[in-house]
């Protein structure tokens, strides 16, 4: 008899995505989040859900769907491949794309609300019928569209028949009316378009389901199934944002629609009547304290049980990891979506699991921490594959490095891989500037800015960096898939091997060669203070400096165990005296030399410190090769 799983196996939560979900996932029990966004929706107060890639968007959309997400009827249109190749290359004469492709999806809309009509009246309005019902359903049998038919069979008919302006019309009384005129064949089509959408409008008139009944809601998902950044497709979405506005007005409050479109797509589209949409606009956006609102009911879904908040984040899983509470480890190093939430948190479960845990421990995280890194990189790039082919290749840019990049060392950077991502994206040089790859990487949400003491990554209202700032931190989110780790990558300090390969200037080299020359126990002693002296005052520089925190935080560190390993050295001196103590003393100046350099070459040039880091390393130096009397203080500041 197989023992009961324990918490960790049984524990789960959710799918990666919300159509995975819904069938076999957590969305099939009470774990939906009414979000604000889903609350407009469903008002009818917004109907243009905009959100990056795994914000829950979906998750709205499928639950609209549902009765219990929308007490009205519903139709989700999501088109594919087939579907979405009919309307690319769907055009008339005489009209623009946008508006050719707007009246492609005005008859869809048309179709679906006229089989729902026929469908209502009869089982909501008895069986006598108005005319204007009547005639809607001749208008389905006279086409063909009384089936069930897949989406892509649907658009086929339809851009067939406005093509051909062979709509039969005869049940509404107007196809004698039009093939006059010499119009062009988009205006042809227009004019049969109208006659159909008039003629279902007079029939939800007639009923007054506007007055009696929840509308009819056209839900439309998974456009980015079917994007490419060809016109055809930038006219394919524009065209189905001019016709959702027509249908919401022109039937009234009978039929409303809903479309979910992915954040990167909705923002390259540029049309005159753009501006006509804003406040039909709702952008996607979540709190951590939603995202931990979101985890906790999944979780008791999973387990049955009515886990509370502490027993989650306490129990489960460790209270702390690295000495921050886990939530806000977790929550910190993904970006603002469920579907980071979920995957993160789930890899910790799989880890645990696997290792046969009872419970969640703080190595599993850390071990899941590298793990999803290196997912989330890859999903960038794929994310952005179409819009930013090179993205990618922008990486190496911030490989092995410290995680706060200045524009400067960025600058730099980019200038020696100019050339090489001119020639392997010729279509995108306008974009390969230096700006205009900070522009992206911060859009993507690669990149944060520094703004007073806050890094502000894309989102929300924040605008986009801009020229005078200088400051940029890798997202928490990448930095272990990156190996930049810390805000800056420091050389390694090695106490008394003067000679190691650390980068400096080349007047160190020459005067470590003359430094090898016998100490007195007392000079041992003079020689170390002065270590200390040296290290001391640029610790109070570095207060007062303008590096940035994480950064100042780091050098802090490392000046601070300089002088410890110091004054450790200087301890021992009665003892009667060390013979390396010279090669120690050149070895903080050669390290103290190359923190000064690499802080420039991280495109950090505050005088303050890096001309302090110098002058400390050549006193120091000397003070080795000088006289065994008084010397060498060191730099400026005293104080």
């Amino acid at each position: 008899m197989q023992p009961d799983a324990g918490p960790v196996s049984r524990l789960f939560f959710g799918r990666d995505d919300a159509e995975t979900d819904l069938r076999d996932g957590l969305l099939k029990g009470p774990v939906f989040r009414p979000t604000y966004a889903y609350r407009e929706a469903l008002s009818g107060r917004k109907s243009l859900v905009i959100g990056r890639k795994g914000s829950g968007k979906s998750a709205i959309c499928r639950h609209l769907a549902t009765p219990d997400g929308h007490p009205g009827a519903s139709v989700l249109i999501a088109p594919d491949d087939a579907a979405g190749d009919e309307i690319r290359r769907f055009a008339l004469q005489g009209l623009t794309p946008d508006t050719a492709k707007s009246l492609i999806w005005r008859y869809l809309f048309a179709v679906h609300a006229a089989r729902h009509l026929t469908g209502h009246a009869r089982a909501a309005h008895g069986r006598r019928l108005p005319a204007s019902v009547r005639a809607v359903r001749s208008f389905l049998e006279a086409n063909g569209e009384s089936d069930d038919a897949r989406l892509y069979e649907r658009l086929r008919r339809g851009i067939g028949r406005l093509q051909s302006a062979d709509l039969s019309l005869k049940a509404f009384g107007v196809e004698a009316t039009l093939g006059i005129g010499g119009a062009s064949e988009g205006a042809e089509a227009a004019r049969q378009l109208d006659a159909l959408e008039a003629g279902v409008q007079a029939g939800f008139a007639d009923l007054g389901c506007a007055r009696l009944h929840p509308p009819l809601l056209l839900l439309v998902d998974q456009l980015e199934q079917v994007w490419t950044v060809e016109p055809e497709s930038h006219a394919l979405v524009t065209g189905l944002l001019l016709a959702a506005k027509h249908a919401m007005s022109f039937y009234d409050n009978a039929v409303r629609t809903a479309l979910f479109i992915r954040a990167d797509i909705y923002d390259t589209l540029n049309f005159g009547d753009g501006d006509k949409f804003h406040s039909d606009e709702i952008r996607i956006s979540w709190t951590r304290e939603a995202l931990e609102d979101l985890a906790l009911h999944r979780a008791r879904a999973s387990l049955g049980t009515p886990l509370t908040r502490q027993e989650l984040w306490e129990d489960l899983f460790p209270a702390s990891v690295g000495g921050e509470p886990t939530s806000a480890y977790i929550l910190r190093r993904s970006l603002p979506r469920p579907r980071d939430t979920i995957q993160f948190l789930n890899v910790c479960r799989d880890i645990a699991d696997e290792a046969g845990n009872f419970t969640i421990t703080e190595h599993d995280v850390l071990a899941a921490t590298q793990r999803f890194s290196g997912w989330k990189l890859q999903d960038l790039a794929k994310e952005y594959l179409i819009s930013h082919p090179f993205l990618r290749s922008l990486f190496v840019l911030f490989e092995n490095a410290g995680y706060v990049v200045m524009r400067a060392a960025l600058e730099d950077r980019f200038e020696a891989c100019k050339r090489s991502l001119h020639l392997a994206f010729s279509d995108y040089t306008e974009s390969l500037t230096t700006q205009g790859v900070i522009d992206v990487l911060y859009g993507v949400g690669f990149i944060g800015v520094k703004r007073g003491n806050d890094t502000v990554y894309a989102g929300g209202s924040a605008t986009p960096p801009l020229p005078d700032e200088h400051e940029f931190h890798v997202h928490p989110c990448f930095r272990p898939a990156l190996n930049c780790l810390g805000a800056m990558e420091l050389p390694t300090y090695l106490p008394g091997r003067a000679r190691n390969p650390v980068v400096g200037h080349s007047s160190l080299a020459a005067a470590i060669t003359a430094a090898d020359v016998g100490l007195t126990v007392n000079r041992n002693v003079r020689l170390l203070n002065e270590v200390t002296a040296a290290g001391e005052r640029l610790l109070r520089q570095l207060t007062r400096s303008g590096l940035p925190d994480n950064m100042r935080e780091e050098v802090y560190v490392e000046i601070a165990r300089v002088v410890a390993v110091a004054e450790e050295a200087r301890s021992e001196q009665p003892d009667g005296g060390r013979r390396d103590v010279p090669d120690h003393v050149l070895a903080a100046a050669v390290y103290l030399d190359a923190l000064a350099t690499r802080l420039a070459a991280h495109g950090f040039r505050d005088r303050t410190v890096t001309r302090g880091l110098e002058d400390e390393a050549r006193a120091l130096i000397r003070s080795v090769g000088g006289s065994t009397g008084g010397g060498g203080g060191g730099g400026s500041d005293s104080g």
